[in-house]
């Protein structure tokens, strides 16, 4: 993972958009920079699940980008980041980046998180999975991705939605390699 730069946020069209607005906000709180680029079906999420307008976003991010600006800094290689989560992904979305389709920013900037070998995190949050996205998200794990799926920890005794997002927000956190305290670990201050 790069120190310069900010972290890439891409939040795309599924359902997951808690999971996103609390990654944001732990990246906040822990005063790391954030660029962001939602797609037009991540935005709708965002709204129908987490009643964000689109304007909201600003309050989480350094940067917002729209999907279409292909000239944004982090569409090229030659800018630094810190590393890149999708969260949530979609399954269109898992598949153009697994097959190279850089069409929009997002996938842009996922691309180019591939080609330079840095940190890049998907949280697919789809049920069933169906065999062609298991292929795609495999394809992405042998190239490195770190594919997190949105799945609880039962261990942990969630008792709340909220829990549960925390968790896995908190998740995609330590992925990116920010400290928190969303959550607490398996056995975690036991004696």
């Amino acid at each position: 993972m790069q120190e310069d730069g900010p972290f890439v946020v891409g939040v795309s069209g599924a359902s997951g958009a808690p999971i996103a607005v609390k990654v944001l906000e732990g990246l906040r709180a822990a005063g790391r920079p954030v660029a962001l680029v939602a797609s037009r079906a991540g935005l709708e999420v965002l709204r129908e699940e987490a009643g964000l307008e689109p304007a909201a976003l600003a309050r989480f991010a350094d940067t917002v980008y729209g999907d279409d600006d292909l000239g944004a800094p982090i569409a090229s290689g030659s800018r630094p980041t810190r590393g890149m989560v999708v969260v949530p992904c979609s399954a269109s979305t898992a598949a153009k980046i697994s097959l190279g389709l850089a069409d929009t920013l997002l996938t842009r900037a996922a691309h180019v998180h591939l080609k330079e070998r840095r940190t890049l995190v998907l949280v697919p949050r789809e049920t069933p999975m169906p065999t062609i996205l298991l292929r795609q998200l495999a394809t992405l794990s042998e190239l490195g991705v770190v594919v997190l799926a949105a799945a609880p920890a039962y261990y942990l005794k969630p008792r709340s939605i909220d829990d549960v997002t925390n968790y896995l927000a908190g998740k995609v956190l330590d992925h990116l390699g920010v400290a928190h305290t969303l959550y607490r670990g398996w056995k975690e201050g036991a004696g």
